[in-house]
């Protein structure tokens, strides 16, 4: 497997894998980091270069992951990765470039897009929708019946409640208690009711 990404979440995913994949070798265009945890950074991924192996986007902004993606998706294969301590249902599905960190559980019948991050203990219960490029923080939840539109971020600790759609590229606030539908392009921070909308 290829990493992309020497970063925060790079030394996150390369610390989950260490052991159980091979680590072929760790890309980013940052040319003043030259290695992360025991691995040597071979600097950008040159314009020929054809992966060999699997390719694993480590960029926890969802914008950026999307770029990437969209860069390397006809020179590539991605790799998906699920936590052996995460609770993955049999009955649930995930698509290419998507991770599922330690302590997650993803229930019957949720579907996850491309590029998708379940963060470390958060939550996604039964018959949820996942866009591609979304990034559920640490120990958000989701319950059961929700959608969640393209590139939107949930915030760590935050609640979404049965039922709710929420948009594309939204971000919705660490903590927040979401009770209602979320449209596109909106930021939501706080609880219930009280939430407060602010927009881009």
């Amino acid at each position: 497997m290829y990493i992309y990404g020497a970063s925060d979440q790079g030394r996150v995913v390369i610390d989950m894998i260490d052991g159980y994949e091979k680590i072929h070798g760790v890309f980013d265009d940052n040319p003043k980091v030259f290695q992360v945890l025991d691995y040597p950074v071979l600097g950008s991924v040159p314009a020929d270069f054809i992966f060999d192996h699997q390719l694993f986007i480590a960029i926890g902004e969802n914008g950026i992951r999307k770029m990437l993606h969209l860069r390397y998706q006809y020179r590539a294969k991605f790799a998906t990765i699920i936590h052996e301590s995460a609770l993955f249902s049999r009955r649930a599905n995930l698509d290419d470039g998507t991770v599922v960190m330690e302590g997650a559980i993803v229930k019957v019948n949720t579907e996850l897009g491309k590029q998708v991050i379940i963060n470390t203990g958060a939550s996604v219960d039964h018959d949820c929708t996942i866009g591609d490029y979304v990034h559920i923080a640490p120990q958000a939840t989701l319950c059961g019946g929700i959608v969640v539109g393209e590139g939107t971020l949930i915030g760590a600790n935050s609640t979404v409640l049965p039922g709710v759609k929420i948009g594309n590229w939204c971000k919705i606030g660490a903590g927040s208690v979401v009770t209602a539908d979320v449209p596109d392009g909106e930021t939501w921070i706080g609880n219930g009711l009280k939430s407060k909308k602010v927009y881009r």
